[in-house]
């Protein structure tokens, strides 16, 4: 009796096969036979229908417990045969597990047989069908009534027995559209080599399949790396504009700005580990009881431990930390001065202490004022009230790890309504955090999915290019980006010209954009127009038309110019380049030849290339992450900013994990790839825009001093 029971393995048949799970009347046998029709393969019925239908029809008699070993036969034997004829899926409308819930719901005992039978039958995937579809009766249905508690039972079942399964919602229509989408993503999975588990994994975190296999793709192949044609430089990509002009292009913006929805979008999601790494290390190889920090400075050549500890009374959390100090050790003033060094360093990065390593840079003491310690949230709420406001209303929209969140609202609760008063501006704050559907697969370091101590594939946060997303869900005008340890210890005056400057550069281009493309739409079209938008673009966008343009029929020449000019704008502030790190300003040509102005990091060059090498390093200018975006076009819609995401760019990382060594993949970076077919604009602004806290140290720079 066993052996009727025995499923065909799925490596015999090499097909896939789809389990149809849930309760009655909720679309089973309709979704099974539209699959079939859809794939051009086999689906098996429902043996039971028929079985009962004929018991009912001879005597009026309905089903009994004597009927589950029965029906459960008859199911398995229906599809074992329908296996050997499927072409490639089978779609079940129902299975041996339907069988046991029902025999276990109804009668309270499930045959030993069937149960054993029910858990050993595997499927690929089984859909769970909901019961948001109305109920139909018929002769061998029960009842509408508590369709809810049974849902629930054959969900706990599906849980309980450890089957891949995904709930499938909606009409039929969304279902039979949403289970293909899946089914597909499922074949791609197993191609790839993933087991059904590993494929709920992934679609739990809302991974398109073609996602993961283009990452893994660039783990074993490499990521293109950008092409650069020269650096861009003043009067060749960057424009260079006087104080007369910038103050020109501010009071353009503050005249125009009351029509216009602005934002202040603010990456704050990452903690300031690499802000204190110095002093991790320091902490972790440091031998307290045999060699002094003079000692340890001159071991490991440790000039930053140094500047940091002669410095130490400037930074704006010296006096806090200071205090806890003398609270915890009476004997204090007494110590050794190599032991009060340490301990205040032990201090700052303990988590039962400040733990300052594990927060967000946002929350961290950043400017000591004569009244109070500013963070960098502050400072960007006072930012806002400068340049990002019309009407008496500022909004400020930070990216942040949702664990973070509550830090923000705390701080932003107590500081807000002083800024408020002092600026006669309301301040509006949005959060959002980076989608789980950007992160990424990590590998080993032979390209193989890593997976963690319970055999579970590992994920990582897809790097800033993935708050792509989270600014395409902006409805504004006019987005100021600025990350968030860029900010300025006074001359806030002075910044926030810089940035109206070119936020009015962004919309003078924008209106003429905006007035070329309404022109475009127009019934008739004179010539002289199309010569004038080439003139445009040319010495206003640095964008040169192919040679095969001008031997096309008008036609074509305007859809081609629509198509060039129909795209979100960006104007980026461009400081000389002294050294420092991040992206800089280059000419590159992309896959199909065309030559654009595009931010570029060193990661995206290929060193080994010797002229490549030297055009790097030829560059005048880097980007110090000063963007003001248009992100609507010239019918005041939004764009889908991922439509212009150069997806073939990225990083690949090398990671630890549990001492481990894995690779991890990057999105294209928010500045860099994500906008890479955006419409560019380079403006040289002065150095004092640029004050970025990568390490602690930073913040005894001038710009962070009073």
């Amino acid at each position: 009796m066993e052996e009727n029971l025995r499923q065909l393995s799925n490596g015999a048949t090499k097909i896939i096969k789809i389990a149809l799970f849930g309760p009655e009347s909720t679309g089973k046998t309709t979704l099974a036979r539209e699959l079939a029709e859809y794939y051009k393969t086999e689906w098996v019925p429902e043996f039971a229908r028929d079985y009962l239908q004929e018991k009912w029809d001879a005597n009026q008699q309905i089903c009994t417990v004597d009927d589950m070993l029965p029906i459960a036969y008859g199911q398995t034997k229906l599809e074992n045969e329908s296996a050997l004829i499927a072409n490639k899926y089978l779609f079940c409308d129902t299975n041996l597990l339907v069988t046991k819930v029902f025999s276990e719901v109804y009668y309270d005992y499930c045959d030993p047989l069937l149960d054993q039978a029910a858990r050993e039958h595997e499927y690929d995937l089984f859909f769970l069908t909901d019961i948001d579809v109305p109920w139909e009766r018929d002769d061998l249905r029960d009842k509408a009534e508590g369709r809810e508690s049974v849902f629930a039972v054959f969900k706990q079942s599906l849980i309980d027995n450890n089957k891949p399964f995904i709930t499938l919602s909606g009409d039929k229509d969304l279902r039979l559209k949403k289970a293909i989408t899946i089914i597909d993503d499922l074949t791609l999975a197993r191609e790839l080599g993933f087991s059904s588990a590993d494929f709920i994994h992934i679609h739990e975190h809302g991974i398109p399949m073609k996602n993961i296999q283009k990452q893994l793709s660039f783990f074993k192949e490499g990521i293109p790396k950008a092409d650069l044609v020269s650096p861009a430089t003043l009067s060749n990509g960057i424009l260079k504009l006087s104080e007369k002009d910038f103050q020109e292009k501010a009071s353009f913006f503050d005249a125009n700005k009351s029509d216009l929805k602005l934002n202040k979008f603010v990456p704050a999601s990452g903690a300031a580990s690499r802000m204190f790494k110095f002093l991790t290390e320091f902490i972790n190889e440091f031998d307290i009881e045999n060699e002094s920090i003079n000692a340890y400075i001159n071991r490991k050549k440790a000039s930053k431990l140094s500047i940091f500890i002669v410095g130490m009374e400037k930074f704006p959390f010296f006096e806090a930390v200071d205090k806890q100090l003398r609270a915890e050790f009476t004997d204090f003033d007494t110590l050794d001065r190599s032991l009060k060094n340490y301990y205040f360093i032990k201090f700052l990065l303990s988590a039962d202490h400040f733990d300052f390593a594990n927060q967000p840079k946002g929350i961290l003491p950043f400017h000591k004022y004569k009244t109070h310690i500013a963070t960098p949230i502050e400072e960007h709420l006072q930012e806002g009230t400068q340049y990002s406001s019309a009407n008496n209303s500022s909004h400020l929209h930070f990216t942040v790890s949702e664990s973070h969140q509550k830090y923000f609202e705390s701080i932003i609760d107590t500081i807000k309504p002083k800024i408020e008063n002092k600026s006669g501006v309301t301040i509006n704050i949005s959060y959002s955090y980076q989608n789980k559907s950007t992160d990424t697969l990590a590998v080993t370091m032979k390209n193989k999915p890593f997976r963690d101590e319970n055999g579970q594939l590992v994920f990582r946060p897809g790097g800033h290019g993935a708050l792509i997303e989270n600014l395409n869900n902006l409805d504004a005008d006019i987005v100021f980006i600025k990350n968030i340890d860029n900010v300025i210890q006074n001359n806030l005056e002075k910044i926030s010209l810089y940035k109206k400057g070119l936020a009015g550069i962004l919309l003078g281009i924008q209106q003429e954009v905006f007035s070329y493309l309404n022109a475009l739409d127009s019934v008739t079209i004179e010539p002289e127009l199309i010569d004038e938008i080439i003139l445009f673009l040319k010495e206003k966008l640095n964008i040169t038309m192919k040679n095969g343009f001008y031997s096309e029929n008008l036609k074509t020449k305007i859809f081609q110019l629509q198509t060039i000019l129909n795209r979100p704008i960006r104007v980026c502030g461009m400081v000389k380049n002294e050294g420092e790190p991040g992206g800089g300003p280059f000419w590159v040509r992309n896959s199909q030849g065309v030559i654009s102005l595009q931010i570029v990091e060193s990661s995206q060059v290929d060193l080994s290339n010797e002229n490549q090498k030297i055009i790097l390093n030829d560059a005048t200018h880097f980007n110090p992450v000063d963007l003001v975006c248009g992100i609507k076009n010239y019918k005041k819609e939004k764009f889908d900013l991922a439509q212009f995401v150069d997806n073939n760019s990225g990083f690949i990382v090398a990671k630890n994990v549990a001492g481990k060594n894995i690779k991890g993949y990057e999105l294209p970076g928010l500045w860099n790839g994500a906008m890479a077919n955006w419409l560019t604009v380079f403006v040289q602004v002065p150095l004092i825009t640029f004050n970025p806290v990568k390490t602690v140290n930073d913040l005894l720079k001038p710009a962070h001093q009073s």
